[in-house]
């Protein structure tokens, strides 16, 4: 994880102060926590075991002086400096009943028992010691005990503050972490969202946008839980341990020592856990991913799938990715499972019983009292819940960290700097000259490409299927750049330009628009400050479009849903069309753009085309070559080459290709007819 951690944690590092006053609130809220059992062996060794310290005769009525039998008796630990004392008695306990013995130097362990007026104490050697003893009644307990009611009340009092502290702290360090780990991955979103504006399009080409989808979404809130969840229970995992081990040595060194093995412990838990997990949550990350990817592309491509009747052979590709997922995840809860917080239970149960069994066997020495032993049980309890939370979050932490590594490997991904830079209008004159182009090495797709084409004239490229049409307008737009050779624009390499530059007097119209969701006028303007209301209405008239739009019930503000389903292919065809044109480019790039359209609808943008290609360059791809008889030149490419050059009539007059294809489309026109 060493890259991937550091890179997670310059990310944090972005939101330290807010971090940092959260563990500095966590911090405090450990060190009022463990305050806690302090407070218990006190009250427990001082307030109520503390009776059976010896008690020394007093003075009549003193301050924290007990009555019995005529005489008043005062706890050793309640003598002031100098004060007087008398002689030495005792109150212990024998089964459930509490004795006066008056008699001093009575040993503090070995086994009691009362019987005719006395109480014997049997060492564990088995010798036995006999003391003068009275059996207590509840009221007589009662008054022994009534000195201590104050100190009671007071640990009690301090302990429920602590406790209202405690949670006061803790609620505000959760509040902090949560929020800055959801502004942590917000700034993780929009770079990953700002990166792919940045990657060129030959990497969508071999990656599936379901598949992107899944990096933004579920990769980034699997990163959230990180961060809000596993981070937050780590943290406060370890200084928790940390704090209770360093508490369990100040107690007794002997129980530190006890405890100590734990960590060891834990640390081989987590290894174990992270070799198999890592293996699993791969998988499951990427199943996931396949499957979004799927989804993606079957709703996109629904009507070919019910129109080809493939929805059971679809169903079973996606019943195949879905059942591995299923595999792996039960793999996981298996895992999860097995390594589990009852395991820790289990270890905390033997090392209680190992520890009552120490402590009753007297192995652990006379420094380990009641109150030492309770406060040791109650920090291995709390030690186990931060141990238990560790153990709980190894899962997200795994999944939050095959997360982690794909969306960095997205983000490592070249990409090229957005540049907000403007340039003049150019006027478009554009030159390829001796471009030699492939997509794959060694397979070259474009073959010593040369021609010219000036300022406001119409360039059209005809040729069959994979001629190599599509790929010289890719280069012009730069989607690729050239490998040998130069194309140039007025005399400027286009690669001397930014990208952003290069496209800003461009305009393309594909065969297939592309609408977003919003509304028509939007998608004209693509909601560009620099293009006014007018300038769309402008457009909109200029490819004879604007009548027809006005017509719908909520004229050009019409909502567009996703991909302008709702609109006929004539419309959204016509609406890419006015993008371009609103634009104002020198260079007018349409990619098939009248194939799929109706007869009528051509005829209105082929009017318009007239008028709107005066100044502008104009590349248009058809395959409909009755609509380009009036381009100032035609290139007829085929398998990567210009074989044939020339006007309509020309290329008619060599009688080539390019009229061998004519006739056809000709001949095919009239038998349709």
């Amino acid at each position: 994880m060493g890259n991937t951690g550091k890179r997670l944690f310059q990310y944090a590092w972005g939101f330290k102060q807010p971090i940092l006053v959260a563990l500095v609130l966590l911090l405090l809220a450990v060190g009022v926590d463990l305050v806690g059992p302090f407070l218990a062996k006190r009250l427990i060794d001082t307030n109520i075991m503390g009776i059976e310290k010896p008690w020394y005769a007093t003075q009549a009525n003193g301050k924290n002086a007990v009555e019995y039998a005529g005489g008043w008796y005062k706890r050793e630990d309640h003598f002031s400096s100098g004060e007087a004392k008398g002689r030495e008695v005792r109150v212990l306990q024998s089964g459930r009943s509490y004795y006066f013995v008056d008699a001093p130097d009575v040993p503090d362990t070995g086994k009691r028992a009362f019987a005719d007026g006395g109480l014997t104490v049997t060492a564990d050697d088995g010798a036995a010691l006999h003391y003068p003893a009275a059996r207590l009644s509840k009221g007589e307990v009662y008054e022994f005990y009534r000195p201590e009611f104050r100190g009671i009340l007071l640990l009690a009092v301090s302990y429920i503050g602590l406790l209202l502290i405690g949670s006061v702290l803790v609620y505000w360090q959760r509040i902090l972490l949560q929020v800055t780990a959801n502004r942590i991955v917000r700034k993780m979103r929009n770079d990953v969202f700002r990166h792919i504006q940045r990657l060129p399009v030959q990497f969508f080409d071999n990656l599936p946008a379901g598949k992107v989808v899944s990096r933004v979404t579920n990769d980034t809130e699997a990163i959230r839980e990180l961060y809000v969840s596993v981070l937050a229970n780590f943290f406060s995992g370890i200084i928790n341990i940390a704090a209770i081990l360093g508490a369990v040595f100040f107690l007794d060194v002997n129980l530190g020592l006890i405890a100590l093995p734990f960590i060891p412990i834990l640390y081989v838990w987590i290894v174990i856990y992270r070799k198999f997990a890592a293996k699993y949550n791969h998988v499951i990350r990427s199943r996931l991913s396949d499957i979004n990817g799927m989804i993606n592309e079957s709703i996109q491509g629904m009507p070919i799938i019910q129109a080809f009747r493939k929805e059971q052979e679809t169903m079973g590709e996606f019943r195949v990715m879905n059942d591995e997922y299923f595999k792996y995840q039960n793999k996981m809860l298996s895992l999860n499972a097995v390594t589990s917080h009852n395991l820790v239970n289990v270890f905390r149960n033997f090392l209680f019983i190992a520890v009552v069994w120490m402590f009753a066997g007297s192995w652990l020495g006379a420094a380990v009292t009641v109150g030492v032993l309770y406060a040791f049980i109650d920090y291995m309890n709390r030690m186990m819940q931060p141990i238990v939370g560790i153990v709980n979050q190894l899962s997200n932490l795994e999944v939050a960290r095959v997360s982690a590594e794909r969306v960095f490997t997205l983000l490592d991904e070249p990409g090229i700097e957005v540049s907000d830079s403007r340039i003049e209008r150019y006027k478009g004159n554009v030159e390829f000259k001796d471009v030699t182009f492939s997509y794959k090495p060694g397979e070259d797709v474009l073959k010593n490409i040369s021609f010219s084409a000036r300022q406001g004239e119409t360039v059209a490229l005809v040729g069959h299927t994979g001629s190599g049409k599509s790929s010289i307008l890719n280069l012009l737009f730069r989607f690729y750049d050239v490998e040998r050779g130069t194309i140039s624009i007025d005399g400027t390499d286009v690669r001397e330009l930014s990208k952003q530059e290069l496209r800003q007097h461009m305009g393309i119209v594909l065969q297939d628009p592309f609408l977003f969701t919003g509304t028509i006028a939007s998608n004209v303007s693509l909601d560009d400050p620099a293009i006014s209301r007018e300038q769309v209405e402008q457009a909109l008239r200029d490819v004879g479009a604007y009548d027809m739009f006005m017509q719908l019930p909520g004229g050009l503000d019409e909502p567009v849903i996703e991909k302008g389903s709702t609109l006929s292919a004539g419309q959204r065809q016509l609406i890419s069309f006015a993008r371009a044109l609103a634009f104002d480019p020198a260079i007018l790039i349409l990619d098939e753009a009248t194939a799929s359209i109706d007869t009528e609808t051509e005829a209105i943008i082929q009017a318009a085309l007239e008028v709107l290609k005066r100044g502008r360059t104009t590349f248009v791809i058809a395959h409909r070559l009755s609509t380009i008889r009036a381009a100032d030149q035609i290139l007829v490419l085929d398998r990567g080459r210009i074989v044939e050059r020339g006007s309509h009539d020309e290329l008619m007059q060599q009688g080539g290709k390019y009229f061998a294809m004519y006739q056809l489309q000709l001949g095919a026109a009239e038998g349709v007819a």
